[in-house]
């Protein structure tokens, strides 16, 4: 959860929580518009690419535009220009955290396009694939416009860091998954399980340290909650391959008077158990600070894990997964390689972002404020691009006929701090170039700074689709006064304001858009007073909203008509769209 630095403190979101109305507002929010000139004429499908193998996806890094070779400065350690001036330095790390000093993998790491990321249906990782684009799967029979509780699961909550963390926090997305027959039958499930082809399984790791399966129809648990007593506040992921693995990184590693390892963990769901990981607390990290909020993706045409931590590591993971269905058995045996890289605004280190993936070159933003471009398949950094301030909002991909983007976007955090901090300043919004980290617009709006609840964009931004195909879409905590926040739609060619709404109760939770069987989009988004919208990506209007108890503060996933999201209120809620 990214607020205070080292040991954070939560109980600042619980109290923000506490000052907001939990009714749903009286009046409406006010909503401003702009032009709207790229607004699509038709809606169109576009081309996707069924390529899987990393030597015929991988991009040459000599053939990158403006590419200049990287710099040895002796130890292993090489160096290379950042966008905007300074030198970024990294290393690669071995298993024991021996430098390798000429590191050649046996092979490239390369991603497919978005969607073939996954062989199973559903939402299997934070935000769907490695271009962090699809919350959603399927499409939504949307006819009365509205959103309704079918079922709850009561969760729990622990104590760390002289703070109390409840329910399900930042990121905290669900993963709902249409398992492959054999994988449902070597889990045991039920017959009925088994033998429907429309079964989805809800797997949900959340702050009260445990694992939660349940049948997303009804709500009821498919297998005992895998419990393991620290706190999960990142999102999951499942192996795409269909495996029944689940990956997951503790979020804190206190639990009352308790204290344990920080680890990364690997889970059996056949066993129901952890069967492997590593620890956080990493000799060669350069931070001591062990969790893990990013959401895996695993390269399943190479066996590979990609981790970035928060202890300023990024793991490189050989999985060596195998799964025997008949045999109802399934194992790993990880081995690691690590980046370590340090630009001259490193001072706190660590990502709590998820990385996003386009081919080898993958991309999240840190701590310190940088996005970092690296090679999957070597681990060498390939640009850096500075922002001014802490950067923790999953970065989104698109892919283009003109090339690969990133959208991303700060936060009012390392400008706040000691005695002569800001009380708020600029959050910056910006289009990147995937290939060279240049930027191509910036939208900037002013967010108060909060010293644990951080104002400016801890949303991951969406991409519309379809007849909004034309935008993308910011939740943007702490605008205007500490309380509010804004949602706002930007062209995507310019970043020029098509519509912004003022929202009186700010959001960390992660907007999203679905895609009707009508042929509109519709979005969905959660705020910190519990209230969760339906509203018009068009024009930023609520068709509909349904209150929720307590702040929701983690992003939801849809499956078909249904909505899956925990609150502070300990409870995790399934919602039909209707």
């Amino acid at each position: 959860m990214p607020t205070l630095r080292g040991p954070r403190v939560l109980a600042a979101t619980l109290a923000s929580a506490a000052l907001v109305s939990l009714a749903a507002c009286s009046t409406a929010d006010v909503v401003t518009t702009g032009p709207r000139p790229h607004s699509p004429t038709a809606t169109t499908t576009p081309s996707r690419s069924g390529e899987t193998d990393p030597a015929r996806l991988a991009l040459s890094l000599p053939d990158l535009p403006g590419w200049t070779a990287p710099t040895a400065v002796g130890d292993g350690t090489f160096s290379r220009p950042m966008v905007s001036g300074g030198d970024v330095s990294w290393k690669v790390l071995d298993q024991n955290n021996a430098v390798v000093p000429d590191y050649r993998p046996a092979g490239p790491v390369a991603f497919g396009d978005s969607s073939v990321y996954t062989e199973v249906p559903g939402v299997l990782t934070f935000r769907g694939n490695n271009y962090r684009d699809a919350p959603a799967y399927g499409t939504t029979d949307v006819r009365e416009k509205k959103l309704q509780v079918v079922w709850t699961q009561d969760t729990g909550d622990v104590y760390a860091e002289g703070s109390h963390w409840a329910g399900a926090g930042w990121t905290g997305q669900p993963l709902l998954v249409n398992w492959p027959t054999a994988t449902k039958q070597a889990m045991g499930l039920s017959q009925a399980q088994v033998d429907d082809p429309d079964f989805v399984e809800v797997l949900y790791p959340v702050v009260d340290g445990n694992v939660y399966r349940l049948d997303l129809a009804t709500g009821r648990q498919t297998k005992a909650p895998i419990s393991t007593g620290f706190a999960f506040k990142g999102t999951g992921s499942v192996d795409p391959r269909g495996y029944p693995l689940l990956y997951a990184g503790m979020g804190l590693n206190q639990n009352g008077d308790t204290e344990g390892t920080w680890r990364y963990r690997i889970f059996d769901l056949i066993q129901n158990k952890e069967v492997s990981g590593w620890d956080g607390s990493d000799a060669g990290a350069p931070r001591d600070w062990g969790a893990f909020d990013s959401s895996a993706l695993v390269n399943a045409a190479t066996d590979t894990l990609i981790e970035p931590a928060e202890n300023g590591l990024v793991y490189k993971v050989k999985l060596n997964a195998s799964f025997d269905a008949a045999a109802k058995s399934v194992s790993v045996r990880p081995e690691f390689t690590k980046l370590w890289y340090t630009t001259p605004d490193s001072s706190r280190h660590g990502i709590e972002g998820s990385a996003a993936a386009y081919r080898n070159l993958m991309f999240a933003g840190d701590n310190d404020g940088n996005i970092v471009c690296w090679d999957a398949t070597t681990l060498q950094v390939v640009w850096v691009h500075p922002t001014g301030d802490d950067t923790d909002a999953t970065i989104v991909l698109e892919d283009t006929p003109s090339g690969p983007f990133l959208y991303t976007g700060n936060e009012m955090d390392k400008r706040g701090e000691g005695d002569g901090g800001a009380a708020h300043g600029p959050v910056t919004i910006q289009k990147l170039n995937a290939l060279t980290g240049e930027q191509v617009w910036q939208y900037q709006v002013d967010a108060a700074y909060n010293k644990a609840v951080n104002g400016g964009l801890m949303a991951t931004p969406v991409l519309g689709t379809g007849e909004v195909s034309d935008l993308v879409f910011f939740n943007i905590a702490k605008t205007g006064s500490d309380k509010q926040g804004s949602l706002v739609a930007l062209d995507r060619q310019t970043g020029a304001v098509v519509w912004n709404r003022t929202l009186p109760h700010f959001g960390w939770s992660s907007p999203l858009l679905l895609t009707g069987t009508d042929g509109h989009t519709y979005g969905v988004l959660g705020d910190s007073s519990g209230l969760l919208h339906l509203f018009d990506p068009n024009t930023g209007r609520d068709f509909s909203t349904l209150q929720l108890s307590q702040n929701i503060e983690a992003s939801p996933a849809v499956y078909g008509n249904m909505l899956v999201v925990g609150t502070y209120a300990k409870k995790l809620y399934g919602i039909r769209i209707s």
